[in-house]
């Protein structure tokens, strides 16, 4: 207990002689032992290397996870070192939503099959973006907290040790300016004096050797930067992985969508309904002996298909649109098209109004309007 209560004595003892000393510095009544400026410059580099690294990091953690409250939570399970449980993405869940959406409406109606064509892809995008996430947090995050959290850590320790060792110098250095100035005056000892110079020597001691340590750390930080550059290419090919993954799925959901989309447009022809020949009898032409006589007779007065097809249609409204996505005609009746080109559109009375002649050059046919941008 004894032994115990001395050296508290003994550390509070040094600790406030060592704050009188850093007090006297800051009011400019005592010297300071500046340090090596090469070790002044290390140390102001491995400050601005904690700073911006704490800074990425935070800002790096808001763009994967822009939610606070599920960074406080990866915070709380990574300082209690457990592993975080699986949660599903933004994406995923919003894929999971229209999939049971479409069971309500029906997935067999357009609205419904859209649903679920959607679904699955925003499904697939939830999956590559739970899989930026992993990889940037095991190839960029972790190496910059293992930076903050046991490289810098262990600098800054080295130099509040350095800092204490400079202030135990600058002590015996007043300490023995104030024997030699007493022993001047013949009021004190030679032997406080060769004590004083003892003391400076072991503290210069000490205080080198703490630098040169101190100095190895700092100068470490170059291979910090070579290993955050590493991380920093792979948190960047990362990304190139996820956007191009994201990029393949939405064009395939495009094509999807255009595939359903001219389903959805192409009119469905109206079957041909042949007349019962017992209903025939009434409409028989006067000198006609039989059915299949009348049909014949009303044969000879209905106009040819090439005489209607030259016949031309009033023409309303003819203005260019352009093509807003391809489009592969069904029939001869149609025109094919192709995205972004112009032609020339116009309607004819009693067309559908989902429908437009188009021309192009020599061709002409039915155009579906959900496939332009009428121009004005």
């Amino acid at each position: 207990m004894d032994f115990n209560v001395k050296k508290l004595a003994s550390g509070a003892g040094v600790f406030f002689t060592r704050a009188v000393q850093f007090t006297e510095e800051k009011l400019g009544q005592a010297e300071k032992t500046e340090l090596d400026p090469h070790l002044e410059n290390l140390i102001a580099r491995a400050d601005c290397t904690k700073n911006w690294t704490e800074k990425i990091l935070r800002q790096t953690e808001v763009l994967l996870q822009p939610n606070p409250s599920a960074r406080i939570e990866e915070f709380i399970y990574d300082k209690l070192d457990k592993k975080l449980p699986s949660k599903t993405t933004n994406p995923e869940l919003l894929g999971q939503y229209m999939l049971e959406a479409a069971n309500e409406f029906g997935p067999g109606t357009p609205y419904g099959s859209t649903l679920i064509t959607v679904g699955e892809y925003q499904k697939r995008l939830g999956g590559a973006e739970r899989e930026l996430l992993q990889t940037s947090a095991a190839t960029f995050l972790t190496p910059l907290r293992n930076f903050l959290e046991g490289d810098w850590r262990t600098i800054s320790k080295e130099r509040r040790l350095l800092e204490n060792r400079r202030l135990d110098l600058d002590i015996c250095k007043a300490r023995l300016k104030k024997a030699k100035q007493a022993e001047a005056k013949a009021a004190l000892l030679s032997e406080e004096v060769d004590k004083a110079e003892h003391e400076l020597r072991v503290a210069q001691t000490e205080f080198d050797r703490q630098a040169e340590v101190t100095r190895l750390l700092l100068e470490g930080i170059s291979s910090t930067h070579l290993n955050h550059l590493r991380c920093l290419q792979d948190f960047a090919e990362a990304q190139a992985t996820y956007y191009a993954q994201c990029h393949h799925y939405m064009q395939d959901l495009q094509r999807e969508l255009n595939k359903c989309a001219n389903s959805v447009s192409t009119p469905h022809p109206t079957p041909a309904v042949c007349p019962d020949p017992d209903h025939l009898s009434s409409a028989f032409p006067s000198g006609s002996s039989s059915p299949r006589d009348a049909v014949s007779s009303l044969s000879n007065h209905r106009p040819s298909t090439l005489a209607m097809e030259q016949t031309q249609l009033p023409v309303t409204g003819s203005r260019k649109a352009k093509v807003l996505y391809d489009y592969d005609a069904h029939d001869v009746s149609e025109l094919s098209l192709l995205a972004d080109e112009l032609i020339t559109v116009y309607t004819v009375p009693g067309m559908d109004p989902d429908w437009l002649i188009g021309e192009r050059g020599n061709q002409k046919g039915k155009v579906p309007v959900t496939y332009l941008e009428l121009l004005s």
